[in-house]
Order: C-alpha cells, then structure tokens, then sequence
C-alpha cells in the first residue's frame, strides 16, 4: 500500500559567511561569523512535512557527494525523521553547496557550486522500494538532467506506478520556462509563485489576471491542482472550481527571513493534498505555514505541526484580497 511523501530533487548545503562590509575588487573584508544549513527542495520541503505533520512518512531522494557537507546533509534530514534510504552518495563528488557573504542587516551574495545532485535522474529512483502516496519533484530550472528530460521520464515513470506527482520551480529570469512545459500533463499538482505562473503562461503575474493563469495552466494539462501563491494571497484551481484566499496579514516586526516561505507553502500544501482536504483548507494550512516560516531567519525551523500552526495564526487574521 502506498504511503507518505517522497520528495525528490536537490540536496546542498549552504555556507553563511557574516561580514561587516562587501570589499571591491582586490580588497580584502574579514568574516565575523560562519554557519552551516542544508538547504534546497529536498531538506527544506522534506523537513518541514515532517514537522507540520509528524506522523507521516517523508522520503528524501537525490545525490548527494562522498565528503563532510555530504554527511552533514544525512546526518540533518536522519535527526529530522526523514527516511534516506533513497539518497545517492556519489563516491569522489562533491556536495553542492552554496556560500552566502551576507553584510550584517545588509545585502547577501551567492555563490554556488553546482556537485552531485546537479545529475540526479530516473534510474536513481527506485519506486517500488518508496512506494509513495505522493512524489514531489523540485526545482525545475535547477538541475541540469531534471531539466533536460529526466524530470519528464521520472513523472511518467511515478504516474505509470499510481503516484500522485506534484511538482515546483525556481524563478529564473529567462526562457528555459518552456522545458518544463511538456511535464505538466504528467503533473497532478502544480505548485509555484506567480512570477514563475506568469513566465510559464505569458501572461503577466498580476492580481487580476491570477484565475486566468490559474486556467491556462490548468489547460496546458496540469491534471488535479493548479496552486499559486505570492506574498499577500494564494489561489488554487481544480477540478472543483477556483478560489483565492488572502495570506496570513503578519506585522512587519514579526518577520526575520524570507527563506523558506516558498518551501514552507509548498510543505504545507502537499500535507493537506495528501490529507484529502478541500482548497480552502489546503490554501489555509500553506499560507499558515509559510507564515510560521517567516518568524525564523533559517529556511526550516519555523515549522510547528498542522494544528498548531494554524491557531497561532489565528491571532494575526488574513489579508483582504480585493480584484
């Protein structure tokens, strides 16, 4: 019997590197603080499942190197509860990871070293042995085999063994949107910001046009769920109709990071998707979730579990949306 969640894409570890001031070319600033935090689709989506929902089954898959940023990724998502018996270690590669020169109450800068998971493919998944309720699949536009047809091979592979897929992006500023067009007819759940709604329609991400998009999408083959959110509201179009619901309305001093909202959203969605409850309520535990995200300067530690997120946010009420 199917289930839980197996969230499957890139797996890094990101470096952050505190400094007082970004140095021009040729000079030289001194770091006042270093720390390290996985990172990417899998930990971050993965951990924050576990989290919200507790008692389910959550499945990492992906690749990760043969080094210490490596052990640390599996060392983090084991203490988490999430299962990584479907992690890949690539003997003699690195780990992707990211280092992050962040100025005190400033700017940040990344650098990113593409590694292991970049080849990440169809045959490193072994469904039978997962055998999720759902697989979810992130980030497009980020991995180069994901983008250049594996992505599409896995989600037919996952639909012909009965899985619910669900799948997400990065937003990129460019035309690479059209790959992931030919996956949507083997997508039962679209999950993704407006920008990246907007790039994959054409039509431009604001407001007014939301349900518009939300169609198109759902016509160019997305099978069950079409979710879309941004930073005051999210909507959702399925089978059952359209809605939209006004994001949780916390005060500007509650807010620490932007991180992990997205993922937080998206972690919060898959719960209620695989729990069977309406749009209405999927929207409302996501939004709840992306808020609880925002309290935190990190991407996962935010998380409380479905309940409790939801009567924390009670307190603060929700954005009013008027089209």
């Amino acid at each position: 019997m199917k289930s839980g969640i197996a969230v499957a894409g890139s797996l890094l570890v990101d470096k952050f590197n505190e400094i007082s001031a970004y140095p021009a070319s040729g000079e030289l600033t001194k770091i006042l603080s270093i720390s390290t935090a996985v990172g990417g689709c899998v930990p971050n989506v993965a951990l924050d499942i576990k989290k919200i929902c507790p008692e389910l089954k959550v499945s990492a898959l992906g690749r990760v190197g043969d080094d210490k940023e490596g052990e640390f990724l599996m060392k983090t998502l084991k203490q988490g509860g999430i299962d990584v018996s479907g992690v890949i270690k690539k003997p003699g590669e690195k780990t992707t990871f990211t280092d992050v020169m962040s100025v005190r109450q400033g700017q940040r800068t990344f650098f990113t070293y593409s590694g292991a998971d970049s080849g990440f493919c169809g045959s490193d998944i072994d469904f039978d042995a997962v055998n999720p309720k759902i697989l979810h699949l992130g980030y497009f536009l980020l991995l180069d085999k994901i983008d250049g047809g594996e992505g599409l091979e896995i989600l037919k592979s996952a639909s012909e063994h009965g899985i619910c897929t669900s799948i997400d992006m990065v937003s990129e500023n460019s035309d690479r949107y059209s790959l992931v067009i030919p996956c949507l007819e083997y997508t039962d759940c679209l999950i993704i910001n407006e920008t990246e709604a907007g790039r994959l329609t054409g039509i431009s991400p604001e407001k007014k046009n939301l349900e518009r998009i939300a169609d198109t999408l759902k016509g160019m083959g997305v099978r069950e769920k079409v979710i879309i959110h941004m930073p005051d509201c999210s909507v959702c179009r399925s089978n059952d109709g359209y809605s939209i619901m006004g994001a949780v309305d916390v005060p500007k001093s509650y807010i620490k990071g932007k991180t992990g909202a997205g993922d937080a959203f998206c972690a919060g969605a898959l719960c209620g998707i695989y729990s069977g409850m309406s749009d209405d309520k999927i929207m409302e535990l996501a939004s709840c979730a992306a808020a609880m995200s925002l309290g935190v300067t990190d991407a996962t530690s935010g998380l409380k579990t479905k309940d409790e997120s939801i009567q924390y946010c009670k307190q603060f009420g929700r954005i009013e949306i008027c089209l």
